[in-house]
């Protein structure tokens, strides 16, 4: 079925343009640039996979409760619009969220595919420039992914959050080649693995866990790119220009904390715009959630070197200030790890499949 079949509700833009501002860079110094980075653009290399293989896609899904998603996670629960619902309504609502979630991911990896293939083409280094490479086809994968998955098992679609569209194209319309990194690897890339870190490790459900697994992998690189080139790059700049940057992180950051609520989903549901924000803002879960999502930007924001007291500030005033301690590499080594055991899990499993389907055989053999 066509994509547009399956939406909620039209798209603004079926084809959103965003003016180009920046130039495009080409660097003429072949030596072997950053050692660091090089690696970095090798372990890409290394680890492309397949998406169509690697995943199990005949796992069934069941899209009316396609993560297992407990009462006390949705924002309507203990309302009186919830004491009304039926089982069926409660499913849906489940469909729905779903829904919501894994399109903002699908919105948000084509973001991070056109987002790397602008650093590749805007950034100065030529070492930067081969693993941006390598991360647009990881974008492009992890996008084939979602739709895959929303298509095939979800079978609905929402359009990108305001609030995300918005941070995506004042990312993009920047003509400064940093700002592709900071917009994407830092404040989406940095939120999104952290929502998919926490579906991940709550879901009993296996494809889900798979497919965020298997993408979370890739982006703890992503992740790393970032933090390399921008913790270099940002100790030339000026206290002026820090401050531009973090600027931008603020803003960027009370857009990406608004775009958590999930208000389009109450709305189809026939709850008015004021009401959902309120149901939404009450949530606990959503509360507890928003805070968690921050655990890989804040750190890496202060990694990079952003820290002043107007920026200290805005997190204090979200309640994530605590998060500048978490330990950004011990998290990034857990996402690949997960992915590691997890494809051993499998293919162990697998494995011992075949063996008893060879042994039921050979006996079948002895019998006849």
């Amino acid at each position: 079925m066509a994509t547009h079949e399956l939406y909620t509700r039209a798209p603004d833009e079926p084809n959103w343009q965003v003016p180009s501002a920046g130039s495009a860079r080409f660097s003429w110094e072949y030596d072997d640039g950053r050692d660091r980075l090089l690696a970095l653009y090798q372990k890409g290399k290394d680890k492309q996979w397949d998406g169509a293989k690697r995943i199990d896609w005949d796992l069934e899904v069941d899209p009316y409760d396609p993560l297992g998603t407990p009462d006390e996670a949705m924002s309507l629960y203990g309302t009186p619009h919830w004491a009304k619902m039926t089982d069926k309504d409660k499913g849906e609502l489940r469909k729905h969220y779903t829904s919501w979630q894994f399109s903002q991911f699908l919105h948000g990896e084509q973001g991070a595919m056109v987002c790397a293939a602008r650093i590749v083409e805007s950034v100065p280094d030529l070492d930067a420039k081969f693993y941006s490479a390598t991360q647009t086809m990881d974008e492009a994968r992890h996008a084939e992914i979602y739709g895959r998955f929303l298509h095939e098992k979800i079978g609905l679609l929402y359009p990108i959050n305001d609030n995300l569209q918005a941070l995506l194209g004042d990312t993009l319309r920047d003509s400064r080649w940093d700002m592709p990194y900071l917009g994407m690897q830092v404040l989406i890339e940095g939120l999104a693995l952290a929502a998919f870190g926490m579906i991940r490790d709550t879901t009993d459900k296996p494809l889900p866990k798979q497919i965020l697994a298997y993408v979370m992998q890739d982006e703890a690189r992503h992740v790393a790119f970032g933090r390399m080139a921008l913790r270099d790059y940002y100790k030339q700049l000026t206290d002026a220009e820090l401050r531009e940057r973090e600027e931008f992180v603020i803003e960027g950051c009370y857009l990406m904390r608004d775009r958590l609520r999930g208000v389009e989903v109450l709305e189809d549901f026939g709850i008015p715009k004021a009401q959902a924000e309120e149901y939404s803002e009450q949530s606990e879960y959503l509360a507890l959630f928003r805070q968690l999502l921050f655990s890989r930007i804040v750190p890496c924001v202060k990694d990079i070197g952003l820290w002043g007291k107007r920026l200290q500030q805005a997190y204090v005033d979200m309640g994530v200030f605590e998060m500048g301690n978490s330990n950004l590499d011990l998290l990034m080594a857990q996402d690949e790890e997960i992915a590691e055991k997890l494809d051993a899990e499998r293919f162990a499993a697998e494995e011992q499949e075949r063996v008893a389907e060879v042994d039921a055989a050979i006996r079948a053999g002895d019998v006849q």
